[in-house]
This record gives C-alpha cells, sequence and structure tokens, in this order.
C-alpha cells in the first residue's frame, strides 16, 4: 500500500522579518507608521527616534528607516543617510514633499528614495519592503526629484574639500578656517580656488561666499537655513 498520502507537507519558510527604523522630531508620523505596521507580519517597527545619532544609541540592527528631511538637529540629509549606510542600513525618505533640494542631497548620498507622508498605507508598505531587498523605491516625486538635477554627480568634493566649504560658507575666514583644520590661510585660499573650479566646471559658477553657501545647501553640505535667511557676502 502506497502510504505517501499520509506524510505530512514540507514546512515551508517564514518570509524574514524586517526591521525597521524610523527618524522624525515629530511623534505624530511614527504613531501613524506604528498603527500602520502593526499588522503586518514581515515588518517590525523596531525603534524610532528624533534624530539618527540617538536612533543608533537604541540598536543598530535595522533593515531600513523611515528618515525625515528636516530635522530639529540642523543635521543633513546627505549626513544623515550616509551615516546610516555606514552601519549596513537602507534609508527611504518619508516626507511631506517639499524641499526637492533636500531630496536631491538624499539621493547623493544613495537613499533608495521618497514615499509620501500623504502616500496610501499599501505605498508606505510597499516603499518599504522594495527598500528592504535593496530596490529602489519608484515614486513620481523621486523622479521629479532626480530629474530636476542635472548636475546630481556633476561636483565631487573631497571630505577636506568640503569640510572647507562648510566652514568657510557658513560664515568663517581663511583665518578661521585654517586654524580649525591646522592649515595656513594660503592654503585655504588654494583649497577655495579648487572649489570654485569644480563648480565652474560644472556650469554653477560661486562668484560670492553667498554662492558657495548656496551651493553648500543644493548639495547637502549645510542644512537649509530658516526663513530668517543668511547673512551677507
Amino acid at each position: 500500500m502506497d502510504e505517501s498520502s499520509d506524510e505530512a507537507p514540507a514546512p515551508v519558510d517564514p518570509e524574514p522579518v524586517l526591521r525597521v527604523g524610523m527618524v522624525d522630531d515629530h511623534r505624530s508620523p511614527v504613531w501613524g507608521v506604528e498603527r500602520i505596521l502593526q499588522d503586518v507580519t514581515d515588518l517590525e517597527l523596531a525603534a524610532s527616534a528624533a534624530t539618527v545619532g540617538e536612533l543608533l544609541t537604541q540598536t543598530t540592527e535595522l533593515d531600513v528607516v523611515l528618515l525625515d528631511l528636516r530635522l530639529g538637529d540642523g543635521t543633513t540629509p546627505m549626513e544623515n543617510v550616509s551615516r546610516l549606510g555606514e552601519h549596513g542600513i537602507r534609508t527611504v525618505v518619508y516626507t511631506s514633499g517639499e524641499h526637492p533640494d533636500l531630496l536631491r542631497s538624499a539621493a547623493r548620498a544613495g537613499t533608495l528614495g521618497v514615499v509620501l507622508k500623504s502616500a496610501s498605507e499599501e505605498q508606505i508598505v510597499a516603499a518599504v519592503r522594495a527598500a528592504g531587498r535593496g530596490q529602489e523605491v519608484l515614486t513620481t516625486e523621486w523622479a521629479a526629484a532626480i530629474d530636476g538635477d542635472p548636475n546630481l554627480d556633476a561636483v565631487d568634493l573631497s571630505p577636506q574639500l568640503q569640510r572647507v566649504l562648510t566652514l568657510y560658507a557658513s560664515g568663517g575666514t581663511s583665518v578661521s578656517v585654517g586654524q580649525e583644520l591646522g592649515v595656513a590661510p594660503d592654503t585655504v585660499n588654494e583649497y577655495l580656488k579648487r572649489i570654485r573650479q569644480k563648480y565652474a566646471d560644472a556650469g554653477r559658477p560661486t562668484r560670492t561666499k553667498l554662492d558657495l553657501f548656496k551651493r553648500a545647501v543644493e548639495d547637502g553640505w549645510l542644512p537649509m537655513p530658516h526663513r530668517s535667511g543668511h547673512g551677507e557676502d
């Protein structure tokens, strides 16, 4: 007699649970995502915080982080995406859709995409799942941010040049920047010439100090200023 029909079916491996983090300095979006994910068996909201630093002190065992663009600690999207990436954590920008320049900054740092806070629950879940698998999160907002920046990869500054740009554009002088970096003012001026030349080559001239500040904001080296604006050149 054939007893094979009595054999139990082979067990099916369950879907791995993706550990999700969230960085937002307002609690209501966190509560919303918590509610959305509570019945999703393959996604777990494992940690949330107001800053990336606070999140990483809680845990680095995360697969993907939903990241708000503008945080109260003044960090830039580029800093935050890069810092999470150092721990092997993927990111999806979770935003109301404003500030395309900040989206481009996040893109330069390697975020996988953007999902709007007004998106449907299904879209948010799909975005987190895709990012957890290492796939880009393709949305119209993401495409618009990328397409709107023809110079996305046009200016590549070394860490030293980035530091010079941020210090100088933030109001420093050749002397004060040199003191901060331990180099002579003439060396700082040479760095600034190289920075200006790189932007000129990319078709984004920097004739004034204010121009340098604008480029630093556009490229994510400095946070976007508040409405009070930036000081004069």
